[in-house]
């Protein structure tokens, strides 16, 4: 399974538990195990780089339990389709997760024109402001 350009996780990596889902499915839904659990190990996995490790422990540790990804899928009938939609959940976790950090933000200071503008906006409201106390109503 690809995930982003350097990442492939082969299907041996992957292990997957069936159960009982609820929801829709008639009378089967009480004897078919169409709920996946897809479970990568994200923390000893070989094929993860040590860098991209790292990233990944940080980003994800809210969602792992002994470093391993669990992605589960029970939103469909068929368990053919809901191992599908826990692949491709897994990859947009992990490849979201692997996105390098956006660049840090120059900073910048306002032009000449927007400080102009700022003090022109301020005297405006500071003569609205004065205008009312006076008592005077000048329409």
């Amino acid at each position: 399974m690809r995930v982003t350009g350097g990442l492939l996780i082969p299907e041996s990596e992957l292990s997957e538990r069936f159960s009982r889902s609820s929801g829709p499915g008639g009378q089967g839904v009480n004897t078919t195990e169409s709920r996946v659990e897809l479970s990568f190990d994200v923390a000893r996995s070989p094929v993860v780089p040590e860098d991209l490790r790292d990233r990944l422990l940080a980003r994800l540790g809210h969602r792992l339990t002994d470093g391993v990804l669990t992605i589960a899928a029970s939103e469909h009938r068929a368990q053919r389709r809901n191992r599908q939609a826990a692949r491709r959940r897994l990859a947009d976790v992990l490849r979201e997760a692997a996105a390098p950090p956006p660049r840090k933000r120059r900073p910048t200071k306002p032009s000449r024109g927007a400080r102009e503008r700022r003090l022109a906006e301020k005297k405006r409201r500071s003569e609205i402001k004065r205008t009312r106390s006076d008592g005077i109503d000048r329409e």
